[in-house]
C-alpha cells in the first residue's frame, strides 16, 4: 500500500552530504553559464525588447533576456552556496521552468509577442538546461535502486530504516562489548 511520507526532507540531508555536491556543482555551473550569457548581452546594448537577432554565444538575446539570465543564474549561485536538498529543490524547479520556457517560446517564434526574441537555438538550449538541472536535481533523489544509507530512501522506508539502524546499532554494541567482558587482564606491551 502506498503511502505519502510526511517527513521533512530537510533535516535528513546535511548540506555537506556527499549529494550535496552533485546539487552544488549543478547549479553553480548552471549559473555561471546563464550570467556569462547575460552580462554579454548586456555589454553589446541590444535593446531591451529588440528581436532583431542579436547574437551572443551562438543564442539569439534583447535586454530582457539578458537580464533574466543573469537572475536565474544568480538565483542557481543561491542553490549552490545553501545546498542541500534547497539546491536539490531549486534544480528541479527551475529545470522544469527552462522546459516550459523552451514550449512556450516555440509556440511564439513568429509572433508578435516573442519579446524575449527567442529562435530555434534558444529553445533547443532551454530544453538541454532544463533537462540538465532536472538531471542535477534529481540526482540521488528518485530511483528504484537507491542505496538504503541514501537520506531520501530513508526517509521513503523509515520503518525498514529504522529497522537497519537497530541492526546495526546491536551489531556495533556486541562488537564492542565482546572484548570487554572477556575476563583476562589486559595484555601489556613486552619490557
Amino acid at each position: 500500500m502506498m503511502r505519502p511520507v510526511n517527513a521533512s526532507l530537510d533535516e535528513h540531508l546535511p548540506s555537506d552530504h556527499r549529494l550535496s555536491k552533485v546539487y552544488r556543482v549543478g547549479a553553480g555551473l548552471t549559473g555561471l553559464l546563464l550570467v556569462a550569457f547575460g552580462i554579454l548581452g548586456l555589454i553589446d546594448r541590444i535593446g531591451f525588447f529588440d528581436t532583431g537577432g542579436d547574437t551572443v554565444l551562438a543564442l539569439n538575446t534583447n535586454g530582457a533576456l539578458s537580464v533574466l539570465s543573469i537572475c536565474i543564474g544568480l538565483l542557481l549561485f543561491i542553490g549552490m552556496v545553501i545546498g542541500g536538498t534547497f539546491a536539490s529543490t531549486l534544480n528541479i524547479v527551475l529545470g522544469v521552468l527552462f522546459i516550459a520556457s523552451g514550449f512556450v517560446n516555440l509556440a511564439l517564434l513568429d509572433t508578435g509577442m516573442n519579446f524575449l526574441a527567442f529562435h530555434i537555438p534558444n529553445v533547443l538550449f532551454s530544453f538541454v538546461v532544463g533537462v540538465m538541472l532536472m538531471w542535477f536535481g534529481m540526482y540521488g533523489r528518485v530511483g528504484s535502486a537507491l542505496p538504503h544509507d541514501n537520506p531520501y530512501w530513508r526517509a521513503r522506508h523509515p520503518e525498514q530504516a529504522a529497522r537497519e539502524q537497530r541492526a546495526r546499532t546491536s551489531a556495533s554494541a556486541s562488537v564492542s562489548g565482546s572484548g570487554s567482558g572477556s575476563g583476562r587482564p589486559p595484555v601489556g606491551r613486552p619490557a
